[in-house]
């Protein structure tokens, strides 16, 4: 294990590695795990990789657990890259990919986070875990807990898809449906955590989730052969992968693996919730919360992320952007990527692909560059966004 501590994203103060931490005891911000990577790359090298699982823990040294026997994995990661050649002719870009998360177990990349969360809640004493969740980190965390033999308490808005609160009923999960929003629901697993003994594991509330979803980055740089791609188009309620992703761009760069070069970062959100793009647009450090969020993409209905001065900045510094998209465009964008590719994406996916071809049409992404949309899950776990249809 090389992990050497965990560092404050806002103020840099430094916390003990080996006990449960949720956010920065000095400022209240995201906790991120650092680690000794020059040792790690004793062992960890690109020549090494071909030999080894073909799930995230193929990049064991740079994951936080200590002790083998704490991983609790039901084969998360390894996810494919498609070139999806039909759908770049459609949009008159012949170097687009697809890295589709739904090849994960429950679904969706939230299987990457919560596979390190959970392992590292075992392996440091935890008992009971709590979440709020719209959709797919309930499942995730539902599984998990499950193979680790772990309690879950789940707290979900009413309107959740009854898909997302079967799944996790299923899995023996604790569920408690919520009126109101994600952030009510945080709310009320913080008023009530110290009296039940939950350790909360929240986006961006503890260090370990943000460790799993880095792991996209990996594979996407392992996949390309070490050439990153031009651009990433990524949907963000939390934002914790996009966050993860950046972080891991800078690891494998001391690693030795890829030079400077970055790919321009593009944050989609659907137009009835983008704090994000709101702030980006303003020239804003922060997003103010957005009081009324409405979108049929359950994941990207976040009023306001905690994490949201990290993912400004990382627009910024890779000269990205955040682009919103209407609901019908995001149904129509599923639509067309089901029926090119032969993927039934998510609506957060659909959200990528609306974006892409707004900025494609502003001019901000260019014909001939390669490109990477972030399929984050399955339209599986939707079915009733389409319970009209005949």
């Amino acid at each position: 294990m090389y992990v050497t501590f965990l560092e404050c994203s806002r103020c840099g103060a430094r916390h003990e590695r080996a006990k449960l931490h949720n956010l920065c005891r000095e400022c209240g911000r995201p906790l991120l795990v650092r680690y000794d990577l020059a040792r790690a790359g004793k062992t960890l090298t690109r020549d090494s990789l071909p030999g080894r699982v073909a799930s995230l823990w193929r990049y064991r040294e740079v994951l936080p657990v200590a002790d083998d026997a704490s991983i609790t994995t039901l084969g998360e990661g390894w996810t494919p890259l498609a070139h999806a050649r039909r759908l770049g002719e459609r949009l008159g870009m012949p170097r687009l990919h697809l890295k589709d998360e739904s090849f994960n177990p429950t679904g969706s990349f939230k299987a990457r986070g919560m596979t390190a969360a959970v392992s590292m809640a075992k392996e440091l004493g935890a008992e009971r875990l709590a979440v709020p969740s719209a959709g797919n980190a309930s499942g995730a965390l539902a599984a998990y807990a499950a193979k680790a033999g772990l309690e879950a308490h789940i707290y979900m808005p009413r309107d959740a898809s009854r898909v997302s609160v079967v799944e996790c009923m299923q899995y023996g999960a604790h569920v408690v449906l919520v009126d109101g929003f994600i952030n009510d629901c945080g709310r009320i697993i913080s008023e009530k955590k110290e009296r039940e003994g939950w350790f909360d594991v929240s986006t961006l509330k503890e260090p370990y989730r943000v460790e799993g979803k880095k792991t996209m980055a990996y594979e996407l740089a392992e996949q390309m052969d070490w050439t990153l791609p031009d651009v990433v188009v990524y949907p963000t309620g939390g934002g914790t992968g996009l966050i993860g992703m950046w972080k891991a761009f800078d690891e494998m760069e001391e690693l030795g693996w890829i030079d400077s070069k970055r790919p321009r970062m593009i944050s989609v959100q659907a137009e009835g919730c983008a704090p994000i793009v709101n702030a980006f647009a303003a020239g804003a450090d922060t997003a103010a919360a957005v009081t009324e969020p409405a979108t049929v993409a359950a994941g990207l209905r976040v009023p306001v992320a905690i994490g949201d001065f990290m993912l400004l900045d990382i627009l910024r510094k890779s000269n990205g952007t955040a682009v919103s998209v209407s609901d019908a465009e995001i149904l129509e964008s599923v639509r067309e990527i089901g029926s090119a590719e032969g993927i039934f994406a998510a609506p957060e996916a659909g959200a990528c692909l609306a974006g892409l071809r707004r900025l494609l049409e502003l001019g901000e992404v260019d014909s001939d560059e390669r490109a990477v949309l972030m399929i984050t899950g399955s339209g599986l776990k939707y079915p009733h966004l389409w319970s009209d249809l005949p």
